[in-house]
């Protein structure tokens, strides 16, 4: 029981950040229902790598 909530409560963070990040949201939410918590360092490269193909790779982003 507390398995499948983990992994539901995982599929809706994924569903919201991918929403926010304009990514793929169904897809992460099934990866979130999958792999759980062990999907956030996927997470995490793939938000950075379509930030910098949007924004192209020679570009300089500052943060404040």
């Amino acid at each position: 029981m507390g398995l499948l909530l983990l992994a539901f409560i995982c599929s809706v963070f994924y569903f919201v950040e991918a929403t926010l990040h304009a990514m793929p949201a169904k897809r992460w939410a099934f990866i979130g229902i999958c792999l759980g918590p062990m999907a956030l360092p996927l997470f995490s490269i793939s938000k950075k790598v379509a930030m910098r193909k949007s924004s192209g790779f020679n570009s300089v982003k500052f943060h404040a």
